[in-house]
């Protein structure tokens, strides 16, 4: 009895009926693949897309930070060497000293 139950079933798993299984499963997989890759909100795109964004925003700050450590550097001078800051002050506000001949042209 038992083994007319097991030939039977396997009877069922045999026959032609059964063989739409596998191009469906096909189709589903590729399907559901194409949903991952493209259109869902935590797609492979999305991720590319942050991992360059990550990337620029690591270089930018990169920059930024040299560009604070240059200022720090310019600051520290200006407040330890009176020569520098006179320097400065007379490039960037057009100071002059006492005695200097100034010129304005227009």
């Amino acid at each position: 009895m038992e083994q007319e139950k097991k030939k039977a079933r396997l009877s069922i798993l045999k026959r032609s009926d059964h063989n739409y299984l596998i191009p469906f499963v096909i189709v589903v997989t590729t399907l559901v693949a194409l949903w991952l890759l493209f259109f869902a909100h935590n797609s492979v795109l999305n991720w590319i897309r942050a991992t360059v964004e990550v990337k620029s925003q690591e270089k930018e700050m990169a920059r930024l930070q040299s560009e604070i450590d240059r200022m720090q550097q310019e600051i520290d001078d200006l407040r330890n060497n009176r020569d520098s800051l006179e320097s400065f002050a007379r490039d960037t506000y057009h100071f002059a000293a006492p005695g200097d001949d100034v010129y304005i042209v227009e």
